[in-house]
């Protein structure tokens, strides 16, 4: 079992920047693929960006994201990190986590686990 724990979110302004990390625990997570989500209340949870098993040498964004927001992850640390910039008020949702093994995904079903969420508020 892998579990995963979301931190670093908080309340920032518009064009701000933020920071939220995600650190699992359980097993090594160096072959998993990993994934951010996000949901706003009301709407379904959203892809966001995924990072490659394999020292995360590749990456896919959602457009919604895209040169916003950069992935990364270190795994002597078992840590993926989402470096948010120009955040906007609809950036507010909570963000989530999530780990496979293998290839990337970006659908929700395709992740075998999810930590607790994040609270990201960005304020006008």
């Amino acid at each position: 079992q892998v579990q995963l724990v979301e931190s670093g979110g908080g309340l920032v302004q518009a064009g701000g920047s933020l920071r939220v990390s995600c650190t699992a625990s359980g097993r090594t997570v160096s072959s998993y693929a990993m994934g951010w989500f996000r949901q706003a209340p009301g709407k379904e949870r959203e892809f966001l960006v995924a990072i490659s098993w394999n020292g995360g040498a590749t990456t896919y964004y959602a457009d919604s994201v895209k040169g916003r927001f950069t992935i990364s992850r270190d795994n002597a640390k078992n840590t993926v990190y989402l470096q948010m910039n120009s955040l906007k008020p609809e950036d507010t949702a909570v963000y989530y986590c999530a780990a496979r093994w293998g290839r990337m995904a970006t659908e929700r079903y395709e992740y075998d686990y999810w930590g607790q969420g994040t609270q990201v508020t960005v304020s006008s």
